[in-house]
């Protein structure tokens, strides 16, 4: 990306948040909506893809059925970033009833047990909107990291988004992340990672939807390393104002085998989970990339 091209993409977002959150609800519903279905109509490559990742999803999927998912796909993707440029302007209150996930107990008998808790999700409706619930309705603090954009002021605007919606933010680079997770989980702390995409090119290998693909072994060694209780997550739109949610049973360490072995088993885990509730809604996984394997350029990694 060029500097034109990162500063364009700084001032739109800056637009994004600036303009959007002063508009009322219903419009900013509606502007959502229309962006998204021309985005849909273009066919552009973040839409072929979306579909494709569809394809794997939904492999009985008729074309006319997988065009019916991509564009109800783009409409919850952009539905995501109607509410994150809003969510900073949302009260308290708002943000508390604008989130209903089930089997929460979970969570919280987890935070009650001062064990420390990784939270794993996959990129599904607005994982924003649910960390932000996390830290007003539990009034729960918790650490995330976050991947380094280009332009490096884009990153500050994300960081300093979450950062306000009661978020601690790591960069995912820089090598340090892994130990400040540590830290905040054996001081029973809350830690919340989207862990289905592998940005390292070193992940765990694992089945997604019967093919492979690399996940993060990120919650794995923290769960091996701390003892912390890692819950998967998985979280979707209804025809509703409200997004909903589910927290996963716990994901046990095997007692037995080397610390790989574990890590295999665990993240394994942690796809099939995710991968029940993506089966369940597919339009709200929002994974405009190339994920499996087979999709990937050994030469250049994931993209």
């Amino acid at each position: 990306m060029s500097s034109a091209q990162e500063r364009l993409t700084d001032a739109l977002y800056g637009l994004g948040w600036s303009a959007v959150k002063k508009l009322p609800e219903p419009a900013a519903v509606r502007l959502g909506r229309t962006v998204a279905d021309l985005a849909w109509k273009r066919r552009g490559k973040g839409v072929q893809r979306l579909e494709s990742n569809y394809a794997r999803v939904v492999p009985d999927a008729s074309p006319e059925r997988l065009a019916e998912l991509s564009r109800a796909g783009m409409r919850s993707y952009l539905r995501y970033w109607m509410e994150s440029f809003r969510l900073p302007a949302w009260s308290a209150d708002r943000i508390r009833t604008g989130f209903e996930p089930k089997d929460v107990h979970h969570l919280t008998d987890g935070i009650a047990s001062d064990r420390g808790v990784i939270l794993a999700l996959p990129h599904m409706a607005n994982w924003d909107l649910a960390g932000a619930w996390v830290t007003t309705k539990l009034e729960t603090p918790f650490t995330t990291v976050a991947e380094r954009l280009k332009p490096e002021t884009l990153y500050d605007r994300f960081v300093a988004y979450r950062e306000g919606l009661g978020m601690e933010v790591l960069p995912h680079s820089g090598g340090t992340a892994f130990g400040t997770l540590a830290r905040r989980l054996r001081d029973g702390g809350l830690v919340c990672l989207v862990a289905e995409r592998d940005l390292s090119a070193s992940g765990v290998e694992v089945k997604f939807f019967g093919e492979s693909t690399r996940m993060p072994a990120g919650p794995a060694l923290l769960a091996q390393q701390t003892g912390a209780l890692l819950l998967p997550v998985t979280l979707w739109y209804d025809d509703s104002p409200v997004m909903k949610g589910r927290v996963h049973p716990p994901v046990e360490v095997p007692e037995s085998g080397d610390r790989a072995e574990k890590t295999s088993v665990i993240t394994q885990a942690l796809a099939d989970a995710f991968a029940t509730g993506i089966a369940d809604h597919p339009e709200d996984w929002h994974m405009l990339q190339r994920l499996w394997l087979a999709d990937l350029d050994p030469m250049k990694g994931p993209s």
